[in-house]
């Protein structure tokens, strides 16, 4: 029996599928991990017209990886709703072999925040290993628990937020 007390992944849903199968909504997942933020400051954030924002918005919180967060008045008064992720998208699992657009989703989110970020700041490592398959798998799974193990860590406020992209493909 595991000591691990979070829920295992599970298979991703097809409605869930078609949400992650966007750049823009898994940017909008990333930007509302930690905060909630309003449609208007997603749109702002990315350099997007409202509207177009608000329709992934409005995916995202039908496929459930957003939840919308008690109204709040705006500077003139109106009603602003705020939306917060839910962390479901590290709890799925899916076959990338199965989901190229998922996978070309994902590739174009980072690289989309990538361009928005000082280069100076960007730390990178790139590695070719040669192992079996066992030892794929095992590096994997390692890398997968460090990394939920991170995600799992309570907030911190006022902590700096690090954003990871990790990618691994046949070596030539």
């Amino acid at each position: 029996m595991s000591d691990d007390p979070r829920p295992p992944r599970r298979t991703a849903t097809p409605v869930e599928l078609e949400a992650l199968g966007s750049a823009v909504r898994l940017r909008i997942i990333r930007l509302t991990h930690q905060r909630p933020l309003t449609n208007k400051e997603i749109a702002e954030r990315l350099d997007k017209d409202p509207a177009t924002t608000l329709h992934h918005v409005r995916k995202l919180v039908t496929a459930g990886f957003l939840e919308p967060q008690p109204a709040r008045r705006g500077n003139r008064g109106a009603k602003e709703i705020p939306y917060l992720s839910t962390g479901l998208s590290w709890r799925l699992r899916y076959q990338n072999e199965e989901r190229v657009d998922l996978v070309e989703a994902m590739l174009q989110a980072y690289l989309a925040e990538v361009a928005g970020t000082n280069l100076g700041e960007l730390n990178q490592a790139r590695l070719v290993v040669q192992v079996d398959a066992a030892g794929r798998t095992e590096f994997v799974e390692r890398l997968g628990a460090l990394l939920d193990e991170f995600g799992d860590r309570p907030l911190e406020p006022g902590a700096e937020r690090t954003a990871i992209y990790v990618a691994w493909y046949p070596g030539e």
